[in-house]
């Protein structure tokens, strides 16, 4: 499995070099995907990523979807949490994506290895782009500023306490 891990890997870290050719990409990660056993969330997951990322939210949502629901676990998981949520946004359906955004913040962080608590900021950049999307502006930059408060080198405190007040003074 680590064989095809580094594949996959390096398949992604060439996809700009297929620019004018997504098709082919969206190929090269499809045949890695064959590789997998027949209903396996990881290729589903892979597939959903490639349509993605050539523009196509429309294709890649039922796929994470898929995913999602037949097991997929760990880093993939919460990837494909964002992803989703992010091509769902893209469509215009920003209401589920805030519904699955939310409780994906209230999983229990220490449930988490340290690479998936990682991508915490990345579902609430995204939360905060969807609320934006569906006129929740003060909600949408108190997610954002509570989420790059503790990257600050100072105000850390002051800056979650305006994150904060900004959804309780509403």
């Amino acid at each position: 499995m680590e064989e095809w891990e580094q594949r996959v890997a390096a398949a992604w870290a060439s996809i700009d070099s297929y620019e004018a050719r997504e098709g082919d990409f969206r190929a090269v990660i499809d045949d890695l995907a064959a590789e997998l056993p027949e209903g396996d969330p990881v290729a589903a997951f892979e597939r959903a990523s490639a349509w993605d990322s050539t523009g196509h939210s429309d294709r890649a949502v039922p796929l994470y979807r898929w995913a999602l629901d037949h097991g997929l676990t760990g880093y993939r998981r919460r990837r494909a949490v964002v992803q989703m949520c992010s091509s769902l946004r893209n469509l215009g359906q920003v209401g589920p994506a805030i519904a699955v955004l939310e409780a994906e913040r209230n999983v229990d962080a220490g449930t988490l290895d340290e690479q998936t608590r990682g991508l915490a900021d990345a579902v609430s950049a995204v939360l905060a782009l969807c609320l934006a999307d569906a006129g929740r502006e003060r909600e949408a930059v108190s997610v954002a500023v509570a989420a790059l408060a503790p990257h600050l080198p100072r105000y850390q405190r002051s800056m979650a306490n305006y994150a904060r007040l900004l959804i309780e003074a509403r």
